[in-house]
């Protein structure tokens, strides 16, 4: 029988000291490492709606849906399909929101009987093209691009507007100077496609 080596025993002594290497879970919730990749999950309060989440991750564990059947509430549905997320953390890296619309978590005990509560939804106000009535872009990124671009919105009806609307002015004098010259159309929120109408036919 050969006799422990050195190492063993400081082991079996540490151990005896410190107790065991394992969690106590379940009896105990586990503490997992601060750098544990767990759960991505959505900031309702950072997230604008880009989808740039949905376009760099690699198994289609995110995607939306925009609901556009009610005019008087137009949103978009950000979903996250946790059962099959590998946890990567693409989504958190493209984030275009300085990587706070959506972080990986500490969450991993994600088990689950029923899989339709496996998905996580968050909803963004969208804004709609007002002459087809086609989805835009969420206001929360419309507002972001303008920010970003500072006083180039302005060349820019859709963004302007967008952050006239967000601030709660509208300039109705503007609108209806425009409509009596017959240009009202100009002044819009408008999809590319109809902006470009506008700009031919005006």
């Amino acid at each position: 029988m050969r006799l422990p080596k050195i190492r063993e025993l400081i082991e079996a002594i540490k151990a005896i000291i410190k107790g065991p290497y394992t969690s106590k879970f379940p009896v105990e919730p586990h503490q997992p490492h601060p750098n544990f990749r767990g759960q991505p999950k959505f900031n309702d309060q950072k997230c604008v709606g880009c989808a740039a989440c949905k376009e760099v991750c690699p198994v289609e564990a995110i995607g939306y849906c925009d609901v556009v059947d009610d005019k008087s509430n137009p949103r978009r549905v950000m979903i996250h399909y946790t059962d099959i997320c590998i946890f990567c953390g693409q989504c958190e890296a493209a984030c275009i929101v300085d990587n706070e619309g959506i972080k990986l978590s500490n969450d991993w005990e994600l088990s689950f009987f029923d899989r339709s509560k496996s998905d996580e939804c968050i909803e963004k106000e969208l804004q709609l093209c007002e002459i087809c009535g086609k989805a835009i872009a969420c206001r929360d990124h419309l507002e972001w691009i303008v920010k970003r671009i500072g006083e180039l919105s302005f060349s820019s009806p859709t963004l302007y507007l967008s952050r006239l609307r967000s601030l709660g002015i509208v300039d109705q004098n503007i609108i209806s100077a425009l409509a009596d010259q017959g240009r009202s159309d100009r002044v819009k929120i408008l999809c590319a496609s109809c902006r470009r109408e506008t700009t031919l036919t005006a």
